[in-house]
């Protein structure tokens, strides 16, 4: 994992990806089970089909990039070093079904966090952004062509504010689905699945994901 500064991490695979759309995720709630501030590799727990799921845009060749905020880190609930002990077993999980990351970014800073990682509405945070628009030039991506699942209305805020063609939000209560359908206009589409496996072949079977033409 790439060192940003003390609360940023980016990590981008060797593949070549330029002028691509990419499928950017949410991990709490998306690809693992969120188990409130997730820093032990014990607790741990895939969703079942999310890995399945990003296999297929694997082989699709349709670049996977993480994008997670991690406010735990910041409140002192883990450290970086839990993280990535996280994300480690995160890929290996992944590589089961024969599957990987391209990108992972993630952002620690929070306003109620401890110095140094206490820096209010980061560019890097979600709803903010940062990361997505970091990875997308770090990566040439095609950002007007690419999609965010997320379990959280600020992920696809996130996406709507980084240009991104519209993001799919996974079953929530009736007031994040309205806050989330509220976020749809000309340039942004928002949808609705039960979750990744969902989302992902919706999005094949629609054409919203793809390689270059």
């Amino acid at each position: 994992m790439t060192f940003v500064d003390a609360g940023l991490r980016c990590e981008i695979g060797p593949k070549a990806f330029a002028g691509q759309p990419a499928l950017f995720l949410d991990r709490d709630g998306v690809v693992v089970v969120d188990t409130d501030y997730l820093g032990r590799v014990e607790d741990l727990q895939m969703i079942a089909g999310s890995a399945e799921a990003i296999a297929r845009c694997n082989a699709l060749g349709i670049p996977v990039v993480l994008v997670t905020n991690q406010s735990g880190i910041a409140r002192g609930y883990y450290d970086w070093t839990g993280f990535e002990a996280v994300q480690a077993a995160l890929s290996d999980e992944l590589a089961r079904s024969g599957a990987h990351l391209d990108a992972v970014l993630a952002c620690a800073y929070h306003k109620d966090g401890n110095d140094p990682l206490r820096i209010d509405n980061h560019s890097w945070r979600k709803p903010n952004p940062g990361m997505i628009v970091t990875a997308g030039k770090r990566m040439s991506l095609d950002l007007a062509r690419s999609w965010i699942v997320g379990d959280q209305v600020h992920d696809l805020a996130a996406g709507r504010a980084a240009g991104v063609a519209g993001g799919t939000l996974l079953i929530a209560d009736s007031v994040d689905r309205q806050q989330a359908l509220a976020l749809a206009g000309v340039q942004f589409t928002v949808d609705l699945a039960a979750s990744l496996a969902d989302a992902v072949t919706k999005l094949l079977e629609q054409g919203q994901l793809g390689t270059m033409p």
